[in-house]
């Protein structure tokens, strides 16, 4: 085993590189190769830097003679050594993806144009031997055979993508295109644009500086690992220091292990090569499924997870239990080796408690057969043959099913498909064949249950989930017709109607009470989408596609919702100061918060148009601005009226509600209409206001543009979160301390501890992290507790990152990062129960400190 540092010139001294099969792809995004950027950038040419272990792995030289790319040739007859990278390929990916796009952007430089591109030199290295030291060499005396000296094994997709596309070594060859390869796309588009701002600011010599940094400063701690060293464990271990891995791609890994456990009297060389390509080939086709539309990556880990709850009888298990059935239960290398059995044994297996059952006290009692090829190769098989379906359930135009299955599939996924997804990919996925009217009642049926108990009643996200997922297993199998769910759904539905019509009233009271009406309701947009939906179907368009309309209807400018008071909030034009006159400022906001006066803009409408007189926003004078009149079919029908008044907007409130009615299959009461759309005051006597002359002098205020008060669907994400946390916070007594402070529509949750110097908080970071800190106010405060740093620390039990604050700020950041996916709904509990954990540990750690101080 050696373990020196080397440069990357060392490093590439008679080596072959593969990433083998077992790893993923390049998996470094901007941010990374930002940071790569940054660091050789400001790296001293005269000094080293430390760029961290690379822990290869050797490959026999029979071994290498039985790939199937042109590598022997050059471990015959020049004396090279190839390697496994175990831990590294993201940064010698890097480099080798850097290294080349500086030989491509120097050799084009008009400089060397006349030149011979042989005699072309960078430093006191021509780069013919540059790329022949570092990027390929050709076999002599033909040059016919060409072998990368870093690449992937032939069968990963990405190989030939590297060649092509990165290397411009052009084959003509068909090339899979996933999420990886586009990774590696954008690197040498980064790198590119990066080489051309030095070259533009330094010329040449900047480019030699860079080239001398790259290869002879970057320092590596090479480690190589031996035959006898478990590297499947080693591979898990090391990268799960970096960019961390999904769960797909660490099962991977564990699946081809095992393979290496079997018995070879039992299970010879022959049926495990077979076996690690079958699994090859299922993740081959899972990668392609998740990466096929380039513009929306499909999460690996929600696939592993939905397959589990479709291929495994765990429904009564929520959250990461899947995590621990596949890595601890079901393939568990013991298994190979013995049976064994779980009686009573609470810290062997994870509860979970979701709205049927408690598990808290209920007894496992498990007999686990011995794991066989066979279960590995069905498994595999099945995840391969799923991926499919687990694709069509987010794009359903891409397969073939009528255009009322394709429509349907689109609006659960407009909606918000919820847990319902594994119901869908089954239902897509059944091995029974059913027609596609069976089909669209079953989605009619899902898409109802979540707009009456979600959207209206606001229930738990988790309501009902295992019955469903259980329902999943029986679809897929054959057990259950699809009518029969579908009959099952809407009798849930009925069931609690009641209780989700109530929920929905008060819920639409409290949006009122903040000012912000229907305004308010993060569905809004579905539901006005149906409305418009149902007019243009009515209307007859020829030809209507749903996911275009859905497209067109919800074109967005600035990330900004389309959707439109028609009685401004705060009507400063003479026609609403008219029209309006007998209502006070509080009776306006109402009214231009309630349903009828809501309108979705098909297109974008300019923000000076918005206290316009209503004449104007049907048929506007300028010729330069859309009106109503030229909008979508709701615009179309609010403009045959010839004025607005708040009898317009009742009307139309309860047209929509109506419509809501039909359409869900809801009843409301006359009480409850009245509840919903609160303006039922505009038929009380009032005392008649004369009317206000045009020249009359009106004072005018300045308006806020209505885009400045319209929220974005990630600030109602925060505001649900925050709200489930006050909520949970409550039920568990902490409301008092933690959960004080009402919900905002912000990424951070102020905690007020001590106002004289600091206070706590919680923030949601992007989308994929949770922070607990500490905000102090005064650089003395902050550098007396950094001078304590060591105790804070080991009272709260985690470092701390104390430098997350600009360098001139007066105040100060402390703060604690928790990686977790933070919309999941099903994993609130964790993300609350966390929370609550680390306030009570940093508490303490102040509190302790301040009495020692």
């Amino acid at each position: 085993m050696s373990n020196n540092l080397q440069s990357l010139s060392d490093l590439f001294q008679n080596r072959l590189f593969r990433i083998p099969d077992y790893q993923r792809g390049y998996a470094w995004k901007r941010e990374q190769l930002e940071d790569f950027w940054e660091d050789l950038i400001n790296l001293h040419e005269d000094r080293y830097h430390y760029t961290g272990l690379l822990s290869l792995k050797p490959v026999n030289r029979n071994v290498v003679k039985e790939w199937h790319g042109n590598e022997f040739w050059l471990v015959e007859e020049k004396g090279f050594k190839a390697y496994h990278i175990v831990d590294g390929q993201q940064r010698l990916t890097t480099f080798s993806i850097l290294l080349n796009e500086l030989l491509l952007f120097t050799s084009s430089l008009p400089d060397y144009q006349a030149n011979d591109r042989n005699n072309i030199c960078l430093g006191n290295e021509y780069l013919k031997d540059i790329k022949t030291k570092y990027i390929l060499q050709n076999k002599p005396p033909e040059n016919i055979v060409t072998t990368y000296l870093f690449d992937y094994e032939t069968d990963n997709p990405s190989a030939e993508y590297l060649k092509n596309k990165v290397f411009n070594d052009f084959d003509g060859k068909t090339l899979e295109e996933s999420y990886y390869t586009r990774n590696l796309k954008d690197a040498k588009l980064f790198f590119a644009d990066n080489l051309k701002r030095i070259y533009e600011n330094e010329g040449i010599k900047g480019l030699k500086i860079l080239y001398k940094k790259l290869t002879q400063k970057l320092m590596f701690n090479i480690h190589e690992i031996q035959d006898n060293y478990d590297v499947f464990v080693a591979f898990e271990t090391m990268n799960n220091r970096g960019k961390k891995l999904t769960n797909l791609e660490l099962l991977k890994n564990r699946l081809i292990y095992l393979t290496t456990l079997f018995d070879d009297s039992k299970f010879d060389a022959y049926d495990k090569d077979q076996l690690r390509k079958n699994i090859n080939d299922a993740w081959k086709e899972v990668y392609h499924q998740l990466g096929r539309n380039k513009n929306a990556l499909l999460s690996d880990d929600e696939f592993l997870r939905a397959h589990w709850i479709i291929y495994f009888d765990n429904s009564s298990k929520g959250g990461d239990a899947y995590i621990q059935f596949l890595f601890k239960e079901e393939f568990d290398k013991t298994r190979i080796f013995k049976e064994q059995s779980v009686t009573n044994e609470t810290d062997s297996v994870i509860f979970y408690q979701d709205e049927d059952k408690d598990l808290k006290d209920m007894t496992i009692h498990k007999k686990s057969s011995k794991l066989k090829p066979s279960d590995i190769n069905k498994y595999v098989d099945s995840l391969k043959s799923m991926a499919k379906y687990w694709y069509y359930s987010f794009f359903p135009d891409d397969v073939e099913l009528t255009k009322d299955e394709k429509d349907w599939v689109n609006k659960l996924n407009y909606i918000g498909i919820a847990h319902f997804r594994p119901l869908v990919i089954a239902t897509l996925a059944t091995k029974n064949k059913t027609s596609a009217e069976e089909k669209i009642t079953l989605f009619k049926a899902i898409e109802r249950f979540i707009f009456v108990s979600f959207r209206l009643g606001g229930f738990q996200s988790n309501y009902q989930n295992s019955v469903y997922y259980k329902k999943s297993r029986d679809i897929f199998s054959g057990n259950v017709s699809l009518v029969s769910v579908a009959s099952d759904l809407n009798n849930t539905v009925d069931r609690v109607m009641s209780e989700a019509l109530t929920n929905f009233v008060s819920r639409t009271k409290r949006r009122f009470d903040s000012g912000e009406g229907f305004y308010g309701w993060r569905d809004l947009k579905y539901f006005l989408f149906e409305y418009e939906y149902e007019k243009a179907v009515k209307n007859k368009i020829d030809k209507l596609n749903e996911k275009e309309y859905w497209g067109y209807f919800t074109r967005e400018v600035k990330d900004k919702i389309s959707i439109e008071h028609i009685l401004p909030q705060k009507p400063d034009n003479l026609y609403w100061k008219n029209t309006y006159r007998m209502f006070n400022d509080y009776g306006i906001l109402m009214l231009s918060a309630s349903l009828g006066n809501l309108l979705p803009l098909s297109q974008s409408i300019n923000s000076s148009l918005q206290n316009d007189s209503f004449q104007e926003k049907k048929n506007p004078s300028s010729k330069r601005h859309r009106g109503y009149i030229n909008g979508s079919h709701s615009e179309i029908e609010v403009a045959q009226e010839t004025d607005w008044t708040a009898q317009h907007i009742l009307k139309r409130g309860l047209l929509m509600l109506d419509f809501m009615e039909y359409r869900w299959s809801i009843k409301f009461t006359e009480n409850q209409k009245n509840e919903l759309l609160l303006i039922d005051f505009i038929n009380d006597e009032r005392e008649d206001i004369p009317e206000i002359e045009e020249t009359e002098s009106i004072q005018p205020s300045i308006i806020q543009p209505e885009s400045i008060r319209e929220l974005s669907d990630r600030h109602f994400r925060y505001f649900k979160f925050w709200s489930k946390f006050i909520e949970y916070c409550k039920i568990n007594g902490r409301g008092y301390d933690i959960a004080s402070r009402k919900a905002k529509h912000d990424h951070r949750y102020i905690v007020k501890k001590d106002k004289n110097i600091y206070h706590l908080f919680f923030e949601l970071y992007r989308q994929n992290e949770i922070r607990i800190g500490i905000y102090v106010y005064q650089q003395d405060d902050f550098e007396r507790l950094e001078s304590q740093k060591r105790e804070l620390e080991e009272v709260y039990g985690s470092p701390l990152d104390w430098n997350v604050s600009r360098e001139k700020s007066t105040a100060k950041r402390i703060i604690h990062s928790y990686n977790a996916d933070i919309y999941n709904h099903d994993l609130y509990e964790f993300h609350f129960n966390w929370m609550i954990a680390q306030f009570d540990k940093l508490c303490l750690a102040l509190d302790t400190v301040g009495k020692h101080s």
